[in-house]
């Protein structure tokens, strides 16, 4: 589920490093964001986002023949492009090449984003943590350090200077592997309730 929900953020920097995506940094795009998204059709338009889905949720379905899994996984990989339409600005691809763009904005508030990505991440913390159950102390460790980890590096997004150029945004963004290996890790040393 961790990979599912961040699939087009996985999938954007090496897109970025071919060069097949752009973005541009450009602080006052957004309030919060000083990220020009320019093109990023494959990772990030409706259409490829339900490809993506659908490829991802397949092949779950042929490793684990589990029909509810997939379908949560089909939802939760096209639940990034949902949520990313109501934070950024207009600039959401229906297709690739695409010239209708959607977005609804509540980057453009840093208060909002603030308010409301917290109470989502809060929420989703909150969901997990009371569905699992640490096996030994290392799963209670594990879990609430990934929490505090992903706290810090958002505080340090948001006051931190923005980044030098999109080379550096597509090497720290291959660093979110890392994040769903800690993930991986987490829920090898947790059990459902």
């Amino acid at each position: 589920y961790f990979i599912a929900t961040q699939f087009s953020d996985l999938l954007w920097p090496p897109l970025l490093l071919l060069g097949v995506e752009k973005v541009e940094i450009d602080p006052g795009n957004t309030a919060f964001t000083p990220l020009n998204f320019i093109s990023y059709p494959f990772s990030h338009s409706l259409l490829t986002s339900v490809l993506w889905a659908v490829l991802f949720s397949a092949v779950y379905y042929f490793v684990k023949k589990e029909k509810r899994g997939t379908l949560i996984l089909f939802f939760a990989v096209l639940s990034h492009w949902i949520l990313d339409v109501f934070t950024h600005r207009p600039d959401m691809p229906l297709t690739p090449g695409e010239t209708t763009f959607l977005g609804f904005g509540l980057w453009n508030s840093v208060t909002s984003t603030i308010i409301v990505e917290g109470l989502l991440f809060a929420g989703c913390v909150a969901l997990y943590a009371r569905s699992t159950k640490a096996k030994t102390k290392k799963g209670t460790f594990a879990l609430w350090g990934l929490v505090g980890f992903l706290v810090l590096i958002y505080v340090m997004n948001l006051l931190g200077p923005p980044p030098p150029n999109a080379t550096a945004i597509a090497w720290t963004g291959l660093s979110m592997w890392l994040l769903v290996a800690w993930g991986y890790w987490i829920n090898k040393t947790r059990y459902e309730i």
